[in-house]
């Protein structure tokens, strides 16, 4: 059966590729406003085929939207991810996770790696619909970027996400969407999704199931913390928006008009379609116990503005498969539904499937875009510079040559698995170099001590064999440490900060037993974690947080480690506070910002590391910092200042602008991010750079007005880091000051 349903899939692709030529519907006429062929498809559909179309989005027997033979049109998968490669569906690129990319604090790496991800997904999309397959993860419709806030390091996503600030997060997702979607004025290289849409950053699992959770927020906190990157994103030209799990304020986001009609479509002029995150419209019925069957959640779902189902589920049980029976029940109109297939097909004509091959400049691309020299390459300039050094005693780094001996130690040294990340790629054996394999080029003789039996969650530790490795005559002990993906992704939450099982134990036997020699803390996690000890142990010289780097691990480990080549000094930034211990931690299912994140931090005392800080081989004085004396209220504020790499070597500095707003009578945060930059200096060289702060950016949420530009003064800081800090890099930070009037 199945050979056999593949065989008349690939008659059907082959009599759609004819049919584009043969049929004359206007739908198919290139010369036609994309309006004029959207309405012509969809006028030619019946309600049942309608029906079919928003109700087969999903995985497995989910999908894929079936093919209508008698207008040529194929069938089309919607399910595929492309967070940071094409993640399943065979071997691919794999770049560092989100949370990495987002600590390079660089929008033109972002840009490059969605633009990587979306030329490999459409190679393998070429070659997947010459075969006739329309499985899972083998379209051109990505479900990225996960611009939810890092609002709380135990959740089990941070590592999706870019972090915590939501200016930033904003930046970054545009220059996602700008990168996968391409640049060609008619065609789309790969479509884009925000999700998840929204305020949706944990619990998982703990102490509860995020399938049901209610997310209770402030209308201050809603507008100022987790709309900003949302809006930013669709603003960039995002066709599609996805709905998250959980309710917001009660009701399910997938069944909220609030959320979906009046602010993502009326505010934001959003054009696209909004498809729900996998068995999210079922949930309103299982898990939220919102509405009762599935008459009255499609009603609910599609009058809020959903216009496709993502579910996991056969034709019998998908919630969309009712839309007919809502409709005859007089909950929903043949009219609504026959307006919220229309993006769907939109979406369809932008990726070119239903104009001539040769109009589509994407449609050469073939396999040998995947895994391409170019992309490998690109993968390891990323993990580079998504390293951040945290610490670096007696500048024991960058190491000087190759080592005679060194002692590897720990569960993440050889863990590739681990070190992926989740919704990664599988990732081609021939372009993965563990730590431990890059490690082991620079060194003439390793001594290896894995450590934890059970790798990462090393509850069972072997401490003979930690403190025989690093009681070696060796020229420096490496500790790969971490948490990994089997303990924090989608559906894990973790419960602490602490290191799983015996790890930080490990640590101490490990640095303990180096009687003095260079000992170098390799991290390998995305939600913070408790380092205290190693921080201000003087046996620890290093610490370099390396979050998930996948494929490239070792290469860009040595690269740094060494620095070698043009990202070998080390420039990323922190993308999320961590905090020093649990009890600055407040609880998960509290979503008030108020002591979360460096906008809200309340303590009780100093985080771990803060927002914004990663230490250089270099380094950097910030000078002339200038801003206008007064802006008028609704103009932007255009301001520079100077960088001097007063340093001995090359590198890049990540500049950063916070605003603090002084005379405000609501309540804001603490500091807010208000520019950043990632430029390359040369040893005694001066850069002067601009930005600008916007009107919107100076704009304070009063909940009977909406955003307002209130009159008063506004504190600038310029820096390499946050002001103010009690960790913090050896650069100054300035200050000055702007009235509005």
């Amino acid at each position: 059966m199945a050979v056999a349903r593949r065989v008349l899939v690939a008659v059907l692709v082959t009599f759609h590729f004819y049919a584009s030529f043969t049929f004359d519907y206007p739908f198919r006429n290139t010369s036609l406003p994309w309006a004029d062929r959207v309405n012509d498809l969809v006028d030619r559909l019946t309600l049942e085929e309608i029906i079919l179309q928003m109700a087969k989005g999903g995985a497995g027997p989910g999908g894929p939207a079936p093919a209508i033979p008698r207008l040529g049109i194929a069938p089309h998968q919607w399910n595929n991810e492309c967070l940071r490669g094409v993640g399943y569906g065979g071997t691919a690129t794999t770049f560092p996770q989100a949370l990495g990319l987002a600590a390079a604090f660089s929008t033109d790496l972002i840009f490059r790696v969605a633009r990587a991800s979306a030329t490999e997904a459409r190679a393998k999309y070429n070659d997947n619909i010459k075969k006739g397959n329309y499985g899972d993860h083998t379209g051109i419709s990505c479900f990225a970027p996960v611009i939810n806030i890092m609002r709380h390091p135990y959740w089990g996503r941070n590592q999706e996400t870019y972090g915590e600030d939501p200016y930033f997060s904003g930046v970054y997702s545009q220059n996602f969407v700008h990168g996968l979607q391409g640049q060609d004025p008619r065609y789309v290289l790969a479509n884009a999704c925000c999700k998840h849409f929204d305020v949706h950053g944990g619990p998982e699992n703990i102490p509860v199931s995020r399938f049901g959770f209610d997310a209770k927020v402030s209308e201050r906190d809603f507008r100022t913390t987790f709309l900003p990157a949302f809006k930013a994103c669709v603003g960039a030209g995002s066709y599609s928006v996805m709905c998250s799990y959980n309710r917001l304020n009660g009701i399910p986001t997938c069944a909220n008009k609030k959320l979906l009609t009046d602010i993502l479509r009326k505010e934001w002029n959003f054009t696209g379609y909004v498809v729900s995150d996998e068995g999210a419209i079922e949930n309103i019925i299982s898990y939220h116990k919102y509405l009762k069957n599935p008459v009255d959640t499609v009603a609910a779902c599609v009058n809020a503005g959903t216009n496709l189902e993502l579910s996991p589920n056969l034709n019998a049980t998908a919630v969309y498969m009712s839309m007919g029976k809502a409709i005859e029940a007089g909950k929903l109109t043949k009219d609504t539904v026959t307006q919220m297939v229309k993006p769907l097909f939109y979406t369809r004509m932008r990726l070119g499937e239903f104009d001539p091959p040769q109009m589509v400049p994407y449609s050469k691309y073939d396999l040998s875009y995947v895994e391409s020299r170019e992309h490998r390459d690109l993968a390891v300039e990323a993990a580079a510079k998504s390293f951040v050094l945290l610490k670096n005693a007696g500048r024991v780094l960058p190491l000087q040559t190759v080592l005679k001996s060194v002692a590897i130690i720990g569960p993440m040294a050889n863990a590739s698995y681990q070190i992926y990340g989740d919704y990664s790629a599988p990732v081609d054996t021939r372009y993965f170099r563990s730590p431990l394999q890059g490690l082991t080029t620079m060194a003439q003789k390793v001594f290896f001590a894995q450590g934890c039996d059970d790798l990462n969650p090393c509850t069972n530790y072997n401490p003979t064999a930690v403190i025989n490795a690093a009681a070696q005559n060796v020229d420096a002990v490496v500790i790969c440490a971490g948490i990994g993906w089997n303990l924090e992704s989608e559906g894990k939450d973790r419960s602490s900060l602490e290191l799983p099982g015996n790890q930080s134990r490990l640590i101490m036997d490990a640095a303990s037993a180096a009687s003095g020699k260079p000992v170098i803390l390799l991290l390998f996690n995305a939600g913070p974690v408790n380092v205290q000890w190693a921080k201000d142990s003087s046996k620890v010289s290093a610490i370099l947080a390396c979050f998930y780097p996948a494929q490239a691990a070792g290469d860009a480990i040595i690269q740094v480690l060494w620095n070698q080549g043009a990202h070998g000094n080390p420039a990323a930034r922190l993308p999320a506070t961590w905090p020093a211990n649990d009890a600055q931690v407040p609880p998960i299912t509290n979503y008030t910002m108020i002591g979360r994140t460096y906008r809200y931090w309340i303590g009780p005392g100093d985080p771990l590391f803060p927002y914004g800080y990663g230490l250089s081989y270099t380094e950097f004085m910030y000078s002339d910092l200038i801003v206008p004396v007064t802006v008028r209220a609704g103009n932007n504020a255009t301001i520079a200042v100077n960088v001097t790499n007063i340093g001995s070597l090359p590198g890049d500095e990540v500049i950063q602008i916070y605003i603090m707003w002084m005379d405000s009578k609501v309540v804001v945060p603490r500091y807010q991010l208000a520019g950043f930059a990632r430029v390359n200096i040369q040893k005694g060289q001066t850069v002067t750079h601009k930005f600008v702060i916007t009107a919107e950016q100076m704009a304070v949420w009063e909940d009977n007005k909406g955003f307002v530009v209130e009159p008063g003064r506004i504190k600038v800081y310029a820096g390499g880091q946050q002001p103010n800090q009690f960790t913090h890099a050896p650069s100054n930070v300035l200050e000055a000051m702007f009235t509005i009037v």
